[in-house]
């Protein structure tokens, strides 16, 4: 099929969580004075990183166990069932 839309999602956010966490830690801490001291950048970052990597996973998880019916177990199976339940009706 196509591109799940969390993938995307999950690396852009990903990325900007990478990129406030690095300036959080790395930066000038004079910043922070106008927001009592709270580094405002590492905070938000991490919030973003974890959001972006639960959007991969997520995203990963639903592309990895995605199966046409008719190559998965459980798909030819509810084919087969389909299929009985077809002929029992036309009797």
């Amino acid at each position: 099929m196509g591109l799940d839309i969390r993938l995307p999602i999950g690396a852009m956010f990903t990325l900007f969580g990478l990129l406030l966490v690095v300036y959080g830690l790395f930066g000038d801490k004079a910043i922070y004075q106008r927001s009592l001291g709270i580094n405002v950048n590492l905070l938000w970052g991490a919030v973003l990183l974890i959001f972006g990597l639960v959007m991969l996973a997520l995203g990963r998880r639903g592309t990895a166990t995605a199966q046409p019916a008719d190559t998965s177990l459980e798909g030819r199976r509810m084919m087969k069932e389909l299929e009985q339940r077809d002929t029992e009706d036309e009797h």
